[in-house]
């Protein structure tokens, strides 16, 4: 895995820690602007909790590609790369299934393009 590869892994990172700050810490300021559309105005605050959950595991997500990036093992680093891309694309289409199809091409999509980078150059 070279250069492109831990570039692309650390955007899909980066794209969510900051859907973790939104959901855990802007619910009710810039979640507001970013889910106008899907959710109503006055759900924000009692959804507020649910959505800091949410976040958090957005967090989790971040740290595990973040980490991806740093693993010194080669296998190490390809395998738990396809695993936590995959958790990605995978949350990605449910969301696009379940709440907004923009959701796969801002979330799933990167992960995706990663994900195939990450196989296609470790063969």
């Amino acid at each position: 895995m070279g250069t492109l590869n831990n570039i692309l892994i650390a955007l899909v990172a980066l794209l969510h820690l900051w859907f973790m700050y939104v959901e855990m810490f802007a619910w009710e300021t810039t979640g507001r602007k970013v889910f106008r559309k899907n959710l109503q105005g006055d759900l924000f605050k009692p959804t507020k909790v649910l959505a800091a959950n949410q976040g958090l595991y957005n967090g989790f997500l971040a740290a595990g590609l973040f980490w991806c990036v740093y693993i010194g093992d080669e296998l190490w680093k390809v395998n738990l790369s396809v695993f936590f891309l995959s958790c990605v694309t995978v949350a990605g289409i449910y969301g696009a299934l379940t709440v907004d199809k923009k959701i796969f091409f801002i979330q799933a999509l990167p992960a995706v393009i990663a994900l195939i980078l990450t196989i296609v150059l470790s063969v």
